[in-house]
Parts: C-alpha cells; sequence; structure tokens
C-alpha cells in the first residue's frame, strides 16, 4: 500500500510556528514515526504553500497511490478548486488538521475540502495523521 501524505502552506514551520497550537515536533521528526509504526505502507510526503501544489499533487499522484493524507491548512477553509480536485480523483483521501478547528476563530469551523473527503480527524494533535494511516489501512 502507497499513501501520499500532502501538507499545506506553513506547515513546513512545524516545531516553530505557534508551539502552542502545534507542538513543537517537525513533521519530518514524525514522519520516521509513522514509517516505523506502519512498515508495510510506503509514505510518502509533499509539502507546498501553493493552492496548486496541493492541486497538482492529487491530480499527478492519483494513478500512483493507494490513497491520500491532506492537511491542506488554511486552504481547506477556502478552496473550491481542491475540494473539486478530490472529487474528481478516484482515491480516497482523510483531512488531518492538527488543531481543533471547532475551538478556534470561527472562520476555521467550516472545511470546504473536508465535504469532499471520506472523513475529518481535528484536534489530536500530529496523531491525527497515526489516526488517519489507521483507517486508510482498514478502508482501502
Amino acid at each position: 500500500m502507497r499513501i501520499l501524505i500532502i501538507n499545506g502552506p506553513n506547515l513546513d514551520l512545524l516545531g516553530t510556528r505557534e508551539p502552542h497550537i502545534y507542538g513543537h515536533r517537525s513533521f519530518e521528526d514524525y514522519l520516521d514515526e509513522l514509517r516505523a509504526a506502519f512498515p508495510k505502507v510506503v509514505l510518502d510526503h509533499r509539502q507546498t504553500n501553493e493552492e496548486g501544489g496541493i492541486v497538482s499533487a492529487l491530480r499527478d499522484m492519483s494513478a500512483e497511490v493507494d490513497a491520500f493524507i491532506l492537511n491542506a491548512g488554511g486552504y481547506s477553509h477556502t478552496s473550491v478548486a481542491i475540494h473539486d480536485t478530490i472529487k474528481a480523483i478516484d482515491k480516497p483521501v482523510v483531512e488531518v488538521h492538527i488543531s481543533n478547528i471547532h475551538a478556534r476563530e470561527p472562520f476555521r469551523h467550516h472545511t470546504i475540502t473536508g465535504a469532499a473527503c471520506a472523513g475529518i480527524i481535528t484536534g489530536f494533535g500530529l496523531e491525527g495523521y497515526r489516526m488517519a494511516l489507521d483507517r486508510l489501512v482498514r478502508l482501502v
């Protein structure tokens, strides 16, 4: 099984960006743990600060992977283009948010992209990625 994790804007700053919200660990360090916890899954990772980069990763990799984990960051709340791309590909996508979007500013309470996903995991920190992987391994 091959799964691509796509992280959107500012998620390359994990570990230093607002650690009271996002924690003190980089995603790269956590990715090593995920790979060790799921040795039978090939985990790839892409990070982009651009909306089009997320759209391209979903489209370009849909023939290469079995599923996606997507943390589109702020684009989750604004991007019809990413929503439409998720609907257009024939692979399950689980949306992950490190923080609890429902406990934050009102504009974060609704996720346009999540409406197109197989599910949404929010508020469990980096462990949300592990939860998404566990679900996808069972789903696919």
